[in-house]
């Protein structure tokens, strides 16, 4: 066992030695953790941001008046007055993503009482917007149409009062949780990458050759590529963690960094494993970039971090359990956002580890018969 160690730890430095002379592959590494991190958590918001909207003021009140003043940066751009013969081009043209078309008498209705119907027009191929600024906008409505009656000395106040409280991220701040699913993607890519690009190269470059006249079992192989290039990994990830997304982002952690690594780690155990086996696959490195493509967007795609696991299909729920970016990111959102401790996600360290030992055991006896047809 202690010689097992001793030749996995030094093919292993082999492995990073092998790394880091590849300069265009760390280069890539550093630019996905950094630029793309940060890129990707500010670059797509999820929140409205300077919405083109118009309003057709037929009724020309205060209230309305009140409506069009409400609709302000930086959600929205200043309302444009246009009117309502001028709707379909607008939208057509795509100038405006929202236009509230005011009616006539809409401040008398509301002072008589009456419930008055007040149109939104919403071009939905802008859907991210479309979907929340509409929400936005009933709610500037109800807002000032309340504020106003108030101010008039009539009571408006409904029999139930929502208060809304926002867990864990109180200013619903899209790059808070962007960074985080960025730095997960990143992860699962390049480990599997490196990994099975360590494997393709040491065949391609003939030096798989030199491994096999020396005393060296197919597990010491593959335990120390799996070792090494999980450790260049992680190390990545605690950088940009550290860098990235607390430093330049300014991103609050509430959970244990330490515990996000050793999950990290377990994750990475299943990952590399996975890159190997794909690897023994793939015959050269465009044949293992093809399959690598398809996994990964499988694997993000049906994480759970953009789309819950429960809205998808039963069938697929259970297929999705062995895939270990699902527990993964499970494990990231309760320990970074949460705080959660080992008692709550030990569970999704147990499949973490377990996941890995099976895709361990696939590429070990495919990496063996590799092996033999070198040889």
């Amino acid at each position: 066992m202690r010689r097992w160690f001793t030749n996995v730890y030094h093919l292993g430095l082999k492995e990073l030695a092998s790394l880091s002379s590849d300069v265009i592959l760390v280069a890539f590494s550093v630019y996905w953790f950094s630029f793309m991190v940060y890129s990707e958590a500010t670059g797509v918001e999820t929140e409205v941001r300077n919405a083109n909207v118009a309003i057709v003021d037929s009724d020309r009140s205060v209230l309305s008046r009140r409506l069009v003043d409400a609709l302000r940066p930086p959600q929205f751009k200043p309302a444009v007055i246009i009117d309502r013969s001028a709707i379909d081009a607008a939208m057509d043209r795509g100038r405006f993503t929202f236009v509230l078309d005011v009616p006539p008498h809409f401040e008398a209705d509301i002072l008589r009482g009456h419930d008055p119907l007040v149109q939104l027009n919403i071009d939905a191929t802008a859907v991210a917007q479309a979907a929340v600024g509409a929400g936005y906008i009933r709610a500037i409505i109800a807002r000032e149409t309340t504020s106003y009656l108030q101010m008039r000395g009539i009571d408006a106040e409904a029999p139930v009062s929502i208060v809304t409280r926002a867990f864990f991220n109180p200013n619903l701040h899209s790059y808070w949780f962007q960074s985080v699913a960025s730095l997960i993607d990143k992860i699962t890519l390049i480990s599997i990458l490196l990994v099975g690009a360590a494997v393709i190269r040491e065949r391609e470059h003939g030096t798989i050759e030199h491994l096999l006249v020396m005393p060296l079992r197919a597990n010491e192989i593959a335990a120390a590529k799996i070792w090494a290039n999980g450790l260049a990994v992680l190390a990545a990830a605690a950088l940009s963690l550290a860098l990235v997304i607390r430093l330049a982002l300014q991103v609050p952690i509430e959970g244990s960094v330490v515990l996000f690594l050793f999950g990290t780690a377990a994750y990475l155990f299943a990952t590399t494993s996975l890159g190997v086996l794909l690897a023994t696959i793939a015959n050269t490195m465009p044949q293992f970039g093809l399959l690598l493509t398809v996994v990964f967007i499988n694997l993000i795609m049906l994480s759970g971090a953009m789309s819950p696991i429960e809205a998808m299909p039963e069938a697929l729920q259970t297929i999705l359990q062995v895939s270990p970016t699902v527990h993964y990111v499970k494990l990231v959102q309760g320990v970074l956002y949460r705080a959660a401790g080992i008692d709550i996600i030990w569970p999704q360290l147990l499949i973490l580890f377990g996941l890995g030992g099976v895709f361990m055991s696939g590429s070990l006896m495919r990496f063996r018969s590799m092996l033999a047809r070198q040889m």
